[in-house]
């Protein structure tokens, strides 16, 4: 039986995750494999690196850090969250990436990203932490129209989130059996069309199909969460969930704020422990 982990995305709401995966590591809990999209990429490397607590942390310490994210960054490289010093400077230098403790954990992490030009969900094994997996990662997490396309190859790339919100079903299709899934919104949300839709449409005409993508990415997310119920109720997954929306911005410079979601992940992973304990070890016996 193999157990995988799923890591849904949603810019800052992922310090949910970060709270959720840290309760997680600090009681030994390991999977065979786990996917993160978009901040559940960026945040859920470090399941695989088994650094606990260096997301809340870099978060709180640099949020307010206009290299880090800033409408300066933004206006004058393209990208509202700044690659120089969030892709480079902080995990080469500020607060170190363990490379070599994410290479020597046998976890497969896989990221989700989306090709602009098809507007489909494109796949990565991320298997050494390296350059090319952090431009993985990096694409995963993209947000369209504020962040500059990631050209790895020659393809094209932007936030995995566009295309596959919660992809279950891609690691059920790699094998993973049982699987283990972060959502980042209450049981019971349903996704509406943003309001902003007509701006994002004009500032995305080059890219057509990534526009179809995200006009149906509130059908997509939908159906998507309804598997994951389905999934549940036939004991194949665990999911866990925050117990109301976080109401946090997608963008947040306040690092009580930031604290605040955080501590929501705890707690709520805190509450369901002996819970997805039972879960585990009822999958590895079969």
């Amino acid at each position: 039986m193999r157990i995988g982990l799923v890591m849904e995305g949603g810019a800052m709401r992922g310090m949910f995750t970060a709270g959720v995966i840290d309760v997680m590591m600090e009681n030994g809990i390991e999977y065979d494999g786990a996917v993160g999209v978009s901040a559940g990429a960026a945040f859920g490397c470090n399941y695989k690196s088994r650094q606990i607590g260096r997301v809340i942390r870099y978060n709180k310490k640099y949020c307010r850090d206009k290299e880090f994210v800033s409408l300066r960054s933004l206006i004058f490289t393209g990208d509202l969250y700044g690659v120089d010093f969030a892709y480079r400077k902080i995990p080469l230098e500020l607060d170190i990436f363990d490379i070599e403790a994410y290479r020597s954990n046998p976890m497969e992490f896989y990221v989700v990203a989306t090709d602009m030009d098809t507007g489909l969900p494109v796949y990565r094994l991320c298997p050494d932490g390296g350059t090319e997996d952090l431009d993985w990662i990096r694409a995963s997490a993209s947000m369209p129209v504020v962040s500059r396309p990631v050209v790895i190859d020659g393809q094209k790339l932007s936030d995995g989130g566009t295309s596959d919100s919660i992809p279950l079903k891609f690691m059920e299709e790699k094998g993973y059996q049982a699987n283990v899934v972060i959502l980042t919104q209450p049981e019971g949300f349903r996704k509406e069309m943003a309001k902003h839709f007509g701006a994002v449409k004009l500032m995305l005409r080059k890219y057509p199909k990534l526009v179809e993508a995200l006009k149906n990415r509130p059908e997509m997310y939908n159906a998507e969460t309804a598997y994951v119920k389905e999934r549940v109720e036939a004991g194949a997954a665990f999911a866990i969930c925050p117990p109301k929306s976080l109401e946090i911005e997608r963008v947040c410079r306040d690092p009580e704020e930031l604290e605040r979601v955080y501590q929501i992940g705890r707690e709520t992973m805190e509450g369901k422990l002996e819970e997805l304990k039972a879960f585990i070890s009822r999958k590895r016996a079969e």
